[in-house]
């Protein structure tokens, strides 16, 4: 069966709080786990989600800040310990390969597993599989940093009424799903498309081109709003979004469901990021994410 869902590791920018580990995210998109921005403390956050080692496919680190990528040792080092049984992919900002490079050998330790360094330095595709493609596009940060965004290829519905209008039934319609024909009918013909869908994972920026393109029609959209809208000069200083801004994102880009994080440790209230995005004219369905939450993707659109 497959499963679609955010498992949040951690929400909290620059330092880690009482209650909030530094950054970390697994996307489970059917049988694949995407880890983003292991921050310091990803692994025991690991633990008490239940995300195992194995759970880990691909890992995406949007730029080389501390509280985005110190965790990648320990997290690097765990996947080795356990003899995860696949090949794990790391994609990062080429810009930061010395970051990197200190990271995977920050202490010694048998490797085992084979994990292949994909480096970004470009807008645009970083890999295509059946299932999806992963997009990378650069942000405004005062260091080099990008987004990351899945899209599933778009299907076919089939249609009941207009199959049974052409008598096909049975092992026929798989045929014609197969050979986009049968009998003179038409897979178009009996079906409908079927939207892939789509996620995007954008942290540390400011407003940029990159932030709209990644978020356009996306079912989840997963976005820092490190500073409440009160605060904007600080966040274009130090680059960053407000919960306002993200929320005016979403609304435009035509987002199903936003998952607001990346929170300065300045504020003690959760509730105001929330309320400021609902201010900002947004309408979806709205996660002010907390440690631990499990969010799952919106069903498909129909």
């Amino acid at each position: 069966m497959s499963v679609r869902e955010l498992v949040v590791l951690g929400t909290a920018s620059q330092v880690p709080t009482r209650h909030r580990n530094h950054n970390g995210y697994l996307l489970r998109w059917d049988g694949e786990g995407f880890l983003f921005d292991p921050g310091e403390g990803t692994q025991r956050q690991m633990l008490r989600a239940g995300v195992a080692a194995h759970d880990v496919n691909r890992i995406c680190v949007t730029h080389f800040h501390g509280d985005h990528s110190l965790g990648l040792a320990g997290v690097i080092q765990r996947i080795n310990l356990d003899k995860v049984p696949h090949p794990v992919s790391a994609h990062y900002p080429r810009s930061g390969q010395r970051f990197f490079d200190r990271l995977r050998y920050a202490t010694a330790y048998r490797e085992t597993v084979a994990l292949l360094e994909v480096p970004v330095d470009a807008d645009g595709p970083l890999v295509r599989t059946s299932g999806y493609t992963l997009e990378a596009r650069r942000l405004s940060h005062p260091v080099e940093a990008y987004g990351y965004r899945l899209v599933e290829p778009d299907g076919r519905r089939m249609l009941p009424d207009r199959l049974a209008a052409h008598g096909i039934k049975g092992p026929d319609v798989g045929r014609l799903q197969r050979e986009g024909s049968l009998g003179g009918v038409t897979l178009e013909e009996v079906s409908e498309v079927r939207r892939g869908q789509r996620f995007a994972f954008v942290m540390d920026t400011r407003l940029c081109d990159g932030v709209y393109v990644l978020a356009e029609g996306c079912d989840m959209l997963v976005i820092e709003s490190t500073f409440l809208d009160e605060d904007e000069e600080l966040a274009v200083e130090f680059g960053h979004l407000t919960a306002g801004q993200a929320a005016r994102v979403a609304r435009e880009a035509g987002v199903r469901h936003l998952v607001l994080t990346h929170f300065s440790q300045r504020y003690t209230d959760p509730d105001a990021f929330g309320h400021q995005a609902r201010a900002a004219g947004y309408e979806g369905d709205l996660t002010v994410a907390r440690d631990l939450d499990r969010v799952p993707l919106p069903k498909r659109r129909t």
